[in-house]
């Protein structure tokens, strides 16, 4: 991740704050969470899946989110209305499906959020495309 700068009023900043996970610098505590299901039906090159008891279960190679779910009972969320999402551990990826959870909306400050950055998540496809001159 990135360095954080000098403490401010007992706060460590981080340089690129769109980077963290989580945001506590107010009492709002907000989070980015990714849907897993999004993941299999993106067909996501980092998905991962193995068998053990019985079961199935998938996770996230680049970690992502650290949770190995059971693949069955994700496939019956999704029947009966959607799996939701789960605490992203690193940065979600571009082509991740994610989003800011707020714990505690109502603490917002009255200006806003102190830290705006913090919900900047990856575009949806890269926006840039890196070729070869022949």
């Amino acid at each position: 991740m990135s360095s954080p700068e000098q403490p401010r009023d007992g706060v460590v900043l981080s340089l690129r704050p769109q980077d963290e996970v989580a945001c506590r610098l107010c009492a709002v505590h907000c989070e980015k969470v990714v849907h897993p299901a999004a993941c299999l039906a993106r067909s996501c090159p980092f998905v991962y899946a193995y068998e053990e008891h019985g079961r199935t279960f998938m996770g996230c190679l680049r970690k992502v989110f650290s949770a190995e779910i059971d693949l069955d009972m994700l496939r019956a969320a999704e029947r009966r209305g959607g799996f939701g999402a789960v605490r992203a551990t690193r940065g979600p990826l571009p082509m991740c499906h994610a989003e800011v959870a707020s714990a505690f909306a109502h603490r917002e400050p009255e200006l806003g959020c102190v830290n705006p950055e913090f919900h900047e998540l990856p575009a949806e496809a890269p926006t840039f495309r890196v070729s070869r001159a022949e």
